[in-house]
């Protein structure tokens, strides 16, 4: 878990995903109380060394999770896409982005189960 987090290559699993956003919205909440950012009491270079890398990790982490369902990354943008990113299951054989995450590999003469 959490192999190259900041890569833009390969598949994660839900858990990962879903504890990516956990990460993210914590540090980016104790972060925000700790800086002061609406009131701007902080100095902009500090707020934006930080920011950068976390969303960074945020944006790298959600099209992984892209690439699981057999998306490009890109999708990512897409309103509400991050729920089914959270719930949906993944593609359960090798896709054009890699294994499965799950490393239990369907056969390619099994045929798909709904």
């Amino acid at each position: 878990m959490f192999k190259n987090p900041f890569s833009f290559d390969g598949r994660i699993r839900r858990l990962e995903y879903g504890i990516s956003y956990l990460l993210y919205f914590t540090l980016g909440t104790v972060l925000d109380k700790m800086l002061n950012v609406e009131e701007m009491k902080t100095d902009l270079a500090v707020f934006v060394t930080i920011a950068i890398p976390m969303m960074w990790f945020f944006f790298a982490q959600r099209a992984k999770r892209c690439h699981d369902l057999n998306n490009n990354g890109w999708w990512q943008f897409i309103p509400f896409y991050g729920l089914w990113m959270l719930f949906g299951e993944g593609d359960r054989r090798r896709n054009g982005y890699g294994v499965n995450p799950k490393l239990v590999e369907v056969p390619d003469w099994e045929p798909e189960r709904d």
